[in-house]
């Protein structure tokens, strides 16, 4: 004799989804207010100019969301390990007015000069790491104190907005005829990819799950932490890159609205400030959201004065969205 039974998953199966839609919720809620927010530009663009965005409107959006790419970039790596780095707004106004400063044209400059600004980000990071990891402080104290010498080492540097960028710099990495900064969004994608799979990658998710944990199973903990501060100084130092070569010239305050868009653009992208879950590519959709913003309440006629409440209403919404579908997720998987 035989019964019928309805076929049920086995547990390990329906835990490994359970796992992968938790993980993947945040991501996709990102890409799906991306969308929309794309959607909702398009069409106010058409309603005001009865056209609808061109090259020329593609490039202008790529390439002012480029510096925030790179800035929310290394943020997120930081936030990973239950950081935080606030010093990424100071680091881009320095490594900016280093730029504006020092550059001038020819293969060998630009490329020096390049590589020397990337060195002063990853050492302005690393500092910044030392001191959380082996001074134990707290990072939002360190950060914020980072951020104010940044700062004025970038006044000493720039003490008013100007200098130049070569043009031949510009065309390479903000080229206003083409969308090539959206080649930098595809490397960084990769970058990430791969970041994942290396062993640093997945030190930096362990620590932020479980930093007693990870250190019992061999992982190096306060090398990670350094390592995770440096990397964010690069991306933010790559930022100050891209924000002169886009104005051609420096600026020693344009750095200081990277601070909170940066952090904003993490949170946007479903990286939890728990540690240890989120992906940056998730962060790239939060950097563009951010910059689209910007355009639909231009478009939508909105008082300048008011933008800012809107903004922050926006990301309060999106905030408990994402909450809000996370434990749906997690009670339904």
């Amino acid at each position: 004799m035989t019964t019928v039974t309805d076929a049920v998953p086995p547990y390990r199966s329906r835990s490994r989804f359970r796992h992968f839609t938790i993980q993947s919720a945040p991501l996709l809620l990102s890409l799906i207010i991306l969308a929309g927010m794309a959607a909702l530009y398009v069409g106010l663009f058409y309603r005001e100019l009865s056209r609808f965005p061109g090259n020329f409107e593609v490039t202008s959006v790529v390439n002012t969301s480029m510096p925030l790419v790179f800035a929310a970039m290394g943020q997120s790596i930081v936030v990973l390990i239950r950081g935080l780095d606030l010093s990424v707004g100071g680091m881009i106004d320095l490594t900016n007015s280093l730029a504006a400063t020092h550059m001038h044209g020819g293969a060998g400059s630009m490329l020096a000069w390049s590589l020397i600004v990337l060195l002063v980000g990853a050492a302005g990071g690393a500092i910044n790491g030392v001191l959380v990891a082996y001074g134990r402080l707290q990072p939002i104290l360190v950060t914020l104190a980072t951020l104010s010498i940044y700062q004025g080492l970038a006044i000493k540097t720039l003490p008013e907005p100007g200098g130049s960028v070569p043009i031949e710099y510009t065309k390479i990495l903000a080229n206003p005829n083409a969308p090539t900064g959206l080649g930098f969004v595809a490397l960084l994608v990769v970058i990430w990819l791969l970041f994942r799979r290396t062993r640093f990658g997945i030190d930096v998710y362990a620590i932020g799950n479980d930093e007693q944990a990870a250190r019992a199973h061999g992982v190096r903990v306060r090398a990670t932490k350094i390592g995770a501060y440096a990397l964010s100084g690069t991306f933010a130092a790559a930022g100050g890159l891209f924000l002169a070569a886009t104005t051609t010239a420096g600026d020693a305050t344009s750095g200081d609205v990277f601070v909170l868009t940066s952090i904003a653009a993490v949170v946007l992208g479903g990286i939890s400030f728990f540690g240890g879950r989120g992906s940056a590519i998730g962060t790239v959709a939060g950097a563009f959201i951010l910059t689209l913003m910007i355009n639909v309440l231009f478009f939508a006629n909105i008082d300048p004065l008011y933008q800012s409440f809107f903004q922050g209403l926006f990301l309060v919404v999106a905030i408990l969205l994402g909450t809000l579908i996370r434990r749906l997720v997690g009670m339904r998987g």
